[in-house]
């Protein structure tokens, strides 16, 4: 039965957030259990759209999310987090309500998370199956040597930019340029992926506490996927956390033989829209769930 008690937090004026507000949206993540991570914070506020609610007993947020929007009618959410002393206020519901205008919505959520969306309208069109650990690789492939269907895993360049943007608009449906533009700053290592000259994948790792995260993973099939992850995997000593389109199960399954373990799920959902656009047989896991 809902509480008759009034929600004295749920008119709280939102505003927008700033770079200067890098360690309030860590110690938001921090204080739910989260990776502080403000690498991701700082790559989130500058390529989109930040929104927040201060704590009005002035102990930095009550609650922030971030808005990545693609043009063409279509954003992302992610990062929505209330403070845990605030919750079950109506906070999450006022912040949702504040970025939700008349754009398509795209979304990963968490379990505690899926029955306010459902409330809000949002739908369920896939899940994300999360897996970490420390990948150890199953044939003897390494960076610039040939793979099986002739494909070339190398560090990326500058000059591969182009190709790399080309690619992912085709992939993801939308134009990431504001967002990958800033992928080389952001991530630890990146690489693309050949045949005959041709790009035909790339994907990156980013630190995240004591792992690195794969993300974006962009592919022509599974096997180049498995290439790149095996050829970044081979630049760090950390364990990796990557979160896969549930549909690839050959991937996960690789992945797993490779010492990966399954950690947790979300479900894709969207809001004003059946389904997301691009292609997601070559899509195999986002830069972050943060950005769509």
């Amino acid at each position: 039965m809902p509480s008759p008690l009034p929600r004295p937090h749920a008119d709280a004026p939102v505003r927008r957030l700033t770079r200067g507000d890098l360690v309030p949206c860590a110690d938001l993540c921090e204080d739910r259990g989260w990776p502080r991570d403000e690498l991701r914070w700082g790559l989130l506020l500058s390529a989109g759209t930040g929104y927040g609610i201060d704590d009005p007993e002035g102990k930095g947020l009550m609650a922030a999310c971030v808005l990545t929007s693609y043009g063409q009618g279509l954003a992302a959410i992610g990062m929505l987090l209330v403070a845990e002393r605030y919750t079950r206020q109506g906070i999450a519901r006022r912040l949702m309500g504040h970025v939700t205008g008349d754009t398509s919505l795209s979304l990963y959520a968490t379990e505690s998370g899926r029955p306010l969306y459902e409330e809000l309208g949002f739908e369920t069109v896939g899940r994300a199956e999360r897996v970490i650990g420390h990948f150890r690789p199953s044939d003897a492939s390494s960076d610039g040597v040939p793979t099986a269907g002739a494909v070339t895993v190398r560090p990326a360049a500058a000059g591969d930019l182009h190709a790399m943007l080309r690619l992912d608009t085709e992939v993801f449906g939308a134009d990431r340029t504001h967002l990958l533009a800033r992928l080389p700053a952001f991530a630890d290592h990146l690489r693309v992926a050949e045949d005959d000259g041709e790009l035909v994948g790339y994907a990156a790792i980013w630190p995240s506490e004591r792992i690195h995260a794969v993300g974006p993973l962009i592919a022509r099939d599974t096997d180049t996927a498995k290439a790149l992850v095996t050829s970044l995997a081979k630049a760090t000593d950390r364990p990796l956390r990557v979160d896969i389109d549930a549909r690839h199960e050959e991937l996960l399954s690789l992945l797993k033989e490779c010492g990966l373990q399954a950690d947790s799920g979300t479900t894709v959902m969207t809001y004003r829209a059946p389904e997301l656009p691009g292609d997601w047989t070559r899509r195999f896991a986002p830069l972050t769930v943060a950005t769509g």
